[in-house]
């Protein structure tokens, strides 16, 4: 398994909680986007830079992602399309993205960006929370269980 992060968005703070958990777990890390980014000497993390471009990075993640392959965004076409290659996805605020609510996922972020195109204001996300980091910090140790659960 890899934990492929989609990290020109991705808070911090949901960072340093992936690279504990990479080390902790002894399980691979990469950070892919469009700029070069510091991140902690391990043998499990890493980072990619690719080209600047919409999608560029999402591209690159599901181009190289595997069968049981982790994605961290909050990107949900890219989600969709970890799921669709047999991976999962799961975003900074600790929702897990699966093939029963992916498509229910995708319906309404289409939604809102045709609302956005004919000028709707919809808002945007709330600000990130500590809630948030701790349902994120959850799910992922729930995941991770799982894996090394699988693994043993």
């Amino acid at each position: 398994m890899h934990i492929w992060v989609d990290a020109d968005a991705c808070p911090k703070v949901i960072k340093d909680i992936l690279f504990r958990a990479a080390d902790r777990v002894c399980v691979p890390l990469t950070l892919v986007a469009n700029t070069k980014l510091k991140h902690p000497r391990s043998e499990y993390i890493n980072a990619v830079k690719v080209d600047a471009g919409p999608d560029v990075a999402d591209a690159y993640i599901v181009d190289h992602a595997e069968l049981g392959d982790l994605a961290i965004t909050a990107d949900i076409p890219l989600a969709a399309g970890m799921i669709e290659k047999g991976g999962f996805a799961l975003n900074p605020r600790g929702d897990m993205y699966t093939s029963n609510n992916i498509r229910a996922a995708l319906s309404m972020r289409n939604f809102m960006d045709d609302l956005r195109g004919e000028g709707v204001v919809t808002g945007g996300p709330a600000a990130f929370s500590n809630t948030d980091r701790q349902r994120f910090a959850n799910q992922l140790d729930r995941f991770l269980a799982g894996y090394l659960k699988g693994a043993a």
